[in-house]
């Protein structure tokens, strides 16, 4: 199997402002992981909206200076732009208000996504991307045309019900989740499961999801494809913000994947990138995948791997 250049993924979904008690950042699991691809060689592009405020403009102005692709980012002329209130409580306790409705909950679709997403490599979105009605429609519109559907699982009460992620479940070709959603989706089907590999079998099985990777933080990740698994352990490493290494494993596990290179060695590369985010400061630090190879040269162990 040779290896694939040029690679183009297409990232559908939020782009906002986190508030928190300090000040705003920018953010959004699908903004963040369209940047990682980006810095990662891969021709990534956003599709998003944003309100035609003063919000929106600084977002554009992140966008660009950040180096992603904004020429499908909407602007809605009655909805605000997106923000986050992030409250920290007692015991430095974090609670996040999805402020709704926003600008990127009314995607609507255009016929230059038509072309992009049917000419790309893969679509990327998560579950909290159609929380409405409209970018809800717009997004299963995009997947009957995507090559490859990747779902990014995030949920976050109360925008997500069972009915919703079943019907995005059942156009899933790779399903990306932690320990923690892996347990509350596979747990609304059956009650009878005990390990990991149990709830991974119950969800391809009855979705038919060819594959599924497992984040799983300190213990690392897994990936399951058909009648295979490979595990790969975590970088022990000391950690200074863990905001956004889930969308940097995501995007780093594409730009390996799709370029055709071994599971393993895209299992090693999307855990290596996310534990070098978690050294960092935000989900969208400067780095260049150099960076990156020498941190794996590093850190790198002996490691006895668990591969069916």
């Amino acid at each position: 199997m040779s290896r694939k250049n040029n690679v183009t993924v297409i990232c559908f979904g939020e782009v906002l402002w986190d508030n928190f008690p300090s000040g705003k950042k920018p953010g959004g699991a699908i903004m963040n992981v369209a940047y990682h691809l980006k810095n990662l060689g891969v021709n990534s592009h956003l599709i998003s909206k944003i309100g035609k405020d003063g919000n929106g403009a600084e977002l554009q102005q992140v966008l660009n200076h950040l180096g992603i692709d904004d020429t499908y980012v909407q602007i809605d002329e009655k909805h605000k732009t997106s923000t986050v209130e992030v409250h920290v409580g007692e015991d430095n306790e974090v609670t996040y208000e999805i402020v709704q409705p926003v600008a990127w909950d009314f995607i609507t679709p255009e016929n230059p996504h038509t072309r992009l997403v049917a000419q790309a490599d893969a679509l990327v979105y998560g579950s909290l991307s159609g929380r409405t009605e409209t970018s809800r429609k717009t997004l299963e519109h995009l997947l009957e045309l995507a090559p490859y559907r990747v779902m990014d699982v995030n949920l976050r009460a109360p925008h997500y019900n069972e009915s919703y992620i079943s019907s995005l479940l059942h156009k899933t070709d790779l399903l990306k989740l932690n320990l923690d959603e892996l347990g509350i989706i596979s747990n609304w089907f059956s009650q009878q499961c005990k390990t990991e590999t149990d709830r991974v079998d119950l969800l391809q099985n009855k979705f038919n999801i060819p594959e599924m990777v497992v984040t799983k933080g300190g213990k690392g990740a897994s990936y399951y494809g058909v009648k295979t698994e490979h595990h790969w352990p975590a970088y022990n490493i000391k950690v200074k913000d863990t905001v956004g290494s889930g969308d940097s494993f995501l995007a780093g596990l594409l730009s390996m994947k799709l370029s055709n290179e071994y599971i393993n060695d895209t299992l090693d590369f999307a855990v290596a990138l996310s534990a070098y985010i978690t050294t960092q400061e935000g989900a969208c630090p400067v780095y260049e995948k150099s960076a990156i190879n020498r941190f794996m040269m590093k850190h790198k162990k002996n490691w006895s791997m668990d591969i069916i």
